[in-house]
């Protein structure tokens, strides 16, 4: 297997962010305050992950962090493991009136652009006023401490206004991008029984707008909890049901100002949802404090993100990106929004966006910059020159993509590769202002987090291929999966291998410098000879051909202990799947890795299956290939592309 850690950074940190970084000031402050000195960031992450509670209070002073009632203790564990633990019982806090501390008119809260509207501002005052209104109309309808409100909204204002409104009065969110079928999203929402939805009108996606209000009132009638249904105007549908509350005339109610409820630490915020590839999705449970908290030390310490920047991450309402995102205005941003495909009309749409609206830190999953590069952008750096980071995450980033980014977008910029998941609305692992940054590679394990790479007898191993665990309790892990009253799904699914220890399925390396690399899913991992390979070697290798677009790699066991790799690969228009094309796919992945990488077989196919989340359903078409019913592994309403399936059925 060819060696992966790579000689010399493709960054490093300059004399400004060594000195007057966030976390350069923490680790000053502790020293001070706490007479606590560490001469690495891995020192300080040695002592934030064994003194759990020394750690997360210091974070908690340091913050600032507003408490209507003080807290008794900082952590409370449980004798059965990581489930139950509590965090600073007694706090009562509220996390949109940490977003409101950060109000000025200096700068806008929120700029925001689309692909049927031009760059536009949005003050404070109009936020301000906005949430209050809508706040005011919540408590008027009966809404009350942790009732749930969801929304069918694109990624607009509106969906960032009935999230804070919700939030200041201590009632619990939930949202699906509008992209979702009926069916995938009443599956969701009828779990959690919401009193009141919030639906647009409808939304436009590369260039084509989908009305949305005859689908209101098939959702609306679908979810017999709901007693109020508010249609968003966003395409300015002539269609409007007249039983359904207009947004605008919510906006005009006459209000008082925001009155926000202080809810328990451990209060739901939001429910996310799993994928849903398989069985119902899991309705994940997060609580106000420990998202508050978390993303407070994600953005300001791993990211850092100061008050003034703008900061953006393309995303929809359906992925926890969103929520982290929203989470950059704790620190004092202008949150910058875009609705719409990231290459419509043109590849270059969002990069120009983070020219004209000056982004500080601009984040994507990492398919957008695969496809950013594979189109030949053309960016030159001197635009960007308001770019200090660009973040990634939703699968690992090629080293060449890192090059990429090096030579093609900004030379100086910082480049941020995370890892986390909609189970912590947060990242894992990701990236660290004093510390360098090499092709491939994860900066590091993120405060608090004491992540391993686990070998198969349960041990940790360096510089070894490993199942990625976490061993100790973070604040926001969920408090619980909604409707799962004695935790069955939240055990089986992340604590059934390893006893109290949370198996993530993710196929990871910790290097010797303590940078992290990720494989790919652990449960899609391939095995050949007893040598686990990660997916995203195969997809490295076999993507950086001109002529292959995706791919997709499954490893099928067979009974005698045996099994085979398929490859299944998108070729670029017009070509064809050739013995010449399949050589050259077998020749680069035998010499940029090593003979176990070549597959069995290789196939052909028109499309490679994707959640909407733009994730590769790599286990679901293990489990069809190896023979399971479609219909138990898939849910199609979860899918971005269902038609890819008809390859693999």
């Amino acid at each position: 297997m060819s060696t992966d850690v790579q000689d010399q950074p493709l960054w490093k940190p300059g004399k400004a962010l060594l000195e007057q970084s966030n976390l350069r000031k923490y680790m000053d402050w502790l020293f001070v305050k706490k007479g606590l000195y560490f001469r690495s960031y891995h020192d300080l992450w040695e002592w934030s992950v064994t003194d759990l509670e020394d750690f997360w209070e210091s974070l908690w002073q340091y913050f600032n962090i507003k408490s209507h009632d003080l807290y008794l203790e900082v952590l409370q564990k449980t004798l059965s493991g990581m489930i139950g633990t509590k965090w600073f019982s007694r706090a009562k806090l509220n996390y949109a009136e940490h977003i409101f501390r950060n109000k000025t008119k200096d700068r806008p809260a929120i700029i925001f652009q689309s692909e049927q509207a031009e760059l536009r501002e949005i003050s404070w005052e109009t936020l301000e006023a906005e949430v209050a209104a809508v706040a005011t109309w919540l408590k008027q309808r009966g809404v009350r401490s942790g009732d749930r409100v969801a929304g069918v909204l694109p990624n607009i204002p509106q969906a960032v206004v009935a999230f804070l409104a919700t939030n200041a009065v201590g009632a619990v969110w939930s949202s699906c991008s509008p992209d979702f079928g009926k069916a995938a999203i009443t599956e969701r929402f009828s779990q959690i029984e919401p009193k009141v939805l919030f639906i647009a009108d409808g939304y436009t996606y590369n260039g084509k707008t989908h009305d949305m209000t005859s689908f209101a009132q098939e959702l609306s009638a679908a979810l017999p909890s709901v007693k109020d249904t508010v249609l968003v105007t966003n395409i300015h549908s002539e269609a409007r049901p007249e039983r359904f509350t207009a947004w605008e005339d919510i906006l005009h109610l006459q209000h008082f100002g925001i009155d926000f409820e202080p809810v328990p630490f451990d209060h739901p915020i939001w429910i996310l949802y799993s994928s849903g590839t398989t069985a119902q999705p899991k309705a994940i449970t997060h609580s106000v404090g420990g998202c508050l908290i978390e993303h407070m030390k994600a953005l300001m310490l791993h990211q850092n993100v100061k008050p003034g920047d703008r900061y953006f991450w393309y995303s929809t309402t359906g992925w926890m990106m969103w929520n982290y995102a929203l989470g950059s205005m704790l620190c004092g941003t202008t949150l910058v929004m875009y609705d719409g495909a990231p290459a419509y009309p043109s590849s270059q749409v969002l990069w120009t966006l983070a020219e004209k609206a000056k982004i500080t830190h601009f984040g994507s999953g990492a398919a957008y910059f695969i496809a950013s590069m594979k189109s030949g952008v053309s960016i030159t750096s001197e635009r960007l020159n308001h770019l200090e980071t660009i973040g990634s995450t939703g699968s690992p980033l090629p080293p060449d993509v890192y090059e990429w980014i090096y030579k093609q977008v900004k030379k100086d910029v910082w480049l941020i590769s995370l890892s986390g998941g909609t189970d912590v609305c947060s990242a894992f692992v990701g990236g660290c202002p004093i510390l360098p940054v090499y092709a491939g590679e994860i900066q590091c394990r993120m405060l608090g987090c004491r992540i391993e790479a686990y070998d198969d007898h349960g041990k940790p191993v360096l510089d070894e291929l490993g199942e990625m665990v976490i061993t100790q309790p973070m604040p926001s892990m969920p408090i619980y999966f909604w409707n799962d009253p004695d935790d069955e799904r939240y055990l089986s699914s992340y604590f059934d291998v390893y006893p109290n220890v949370w198996r993530h399925g993710d196929w990871i390396k910790i290097t010797s410098r303590k940078s992290v690399i990720i494989y790919g899913r652990s449960d899609a991992t391939l095995n050949r000879g007893g040598v686990r390979i990660g997916t995203a070697e195969i997809y490295r290798a076999v993507e950086s051909i001109p002529d292959v677009k995706d791919s997709l790699a499954v490893y099928l066991e067979k009974e005698n202990g045996e099994g085979t790799i398929s490859l299944f690969v998108v070729l670029t228009k017009d070509k064809t799947l050739t013995e010449e094309l399949k050589s050259q796919i077998k020749n680069a992945l035998r010499t940029q890795y090593s003979p176990r990488h070549v597959p069995d077989t290789i196939e052909q196919v028109n499309d490679i299956p994707y959640t909407i989340n733009g994730k590769k359903m790599e286990a679901p078409m293990k489990r069809i290939l190896m023979g399971q019913d479609p219909a138990k592994v898939i849910n199609i309403d979860t899918m971005r592309n269902p038609e890819s399936l008809k390859a693999f059925v």
